[in-house]
């Protein structure tokens, strides 16, 4: 797979068929629009899909942005295994925003991909003020050589697949339901860092990995399981925050793997979050903590058991 970021100047593609969106967390809905892009490509065209770095709800407010899903380095991995054949990572910024639709398409989906074909969500907007929609896309293909597919929203037992729902999912606790609208379990990955080896003196040693700047979807203990270099799932509980226990500082995952002994620093290591625990809480006495993470690591377990006889 390709990866090309911000303008190549150039042509890309001579014949694709294009999606277009954020694209964050690849879930179900964005399944089904790459599904039919490959479908629509078959042998004669590449795949290409267009997605924006960073995404424009964390441009037009850094401040107020929602908490991403996926990385970029996730979502490529993502896309890779899908069989896209080109991603290009169109930065979002000042430019891009003034850009008309009449403009983005001519730019980016004719000179540049050489688009035969646009599949898009029902809800697709685009261009300066987000004046560009279905209708303007259809007018455009018509005048410009290529056609359009505007695929309905997908629910799942009454709720959509949307990043937005996912994040309230998430936000809740609700862990089943999220992985259900993302077709997959919902997971971060990282480098593990070196940390204040506080949980090794108290007889739970973490794997450390502090997250980007972007506000994290999930807050509080967790039961997980967690692999690096592709290798085997390990059983593990986890804290995922700011770490009121001990007075931390900065949004960090603190993962506790069960009955493993090695050192972890420097390797990217994936967390998968199955169940939700409880809450982030602080502890006056370390005693109290430590009973507390005691039977954390019990309804872990417990959870964890469960899920690797089923």
């Amino acid at each position: 797979m390709r990866v090309i970021r911000d303008n190549p100047g150039r042509q890309l593609l001579q014949s694709s068929i294009v999606t277009i969106g954020n694209f964050d967390g690849l879930h179900l809905g964005h399944q089904a629009l790459i599904r039919l892009c490959k479908s629509l490509a078959g042998s004669r065209h590449s795949v290409a899909v267009v997605t924006f770095e960073p995404l424009p709800a964390a441009w037009f407010r850094p401040d107020a942005a929602p908490a991403r899903l996926t990385s970029t380095r996730q979502k490529l991995a993502i896309l890779s295994e899908a069989g896209v054949d080109l991603v290009w990572l169109l930065r979002f910024n000042q430019a891009l925003a003034s850009t008309g639709a009449e403009d983005f398409v001519q730019s980016v989906l004719v000179n540049t991909l050489s688009a035969k074909t646009i599949v898009v969500g029902e809800d697709f907007r685009y261009g300066k003020g987000r004046q560009g929609d279905i209708d303007s896309l259809r007018r455009s293909g018509e005048k410009l050589g290529f056609g359009l597919h505007a695929v309905p929203m997908i629910d799942i037992d009454g709720y959509r697949a949307s990043s937005s729902n996912i994040r309230e999912c998430l936000a809740n606790g609700d862990l089943e339901q999220a992985a259900h609208l993302l077709g997959r379990p919902f997971r971060m990955s990282g480098r593990v860092i070196t940390g204040r080896q506080l949980g090794r003196q108290l007889g739970y040693p973490t794997a450390n990995i502090r997250l980007a700047a972007s506000p994290s979807p999930l807050e509080g203990v967790f039961a997980i399981r967690a692999r690096w270099s592709a290798g085997d799932w390990h059983d593990g509980v986890a804290n995922l925050g700011t770490r009121p226990a001990v007075g931390g500082e900065g949004f960090l995952v603190e993962a506790h793997l069960f009955d493993f002994n090695g050192s972890l620093y420097g390797k990217r290591m994936e967390v998968e979050f199955v169940k939700k625990l409880r809450n982030e809480a602080h502890f006056e006495d370390i005693d109290d903590l430590v009973v507390q993470m005691r039977e954390d690591e019990r309804q872990a377990r417990l959870c964890l058991a469960q899920l690797n006889t089923e």
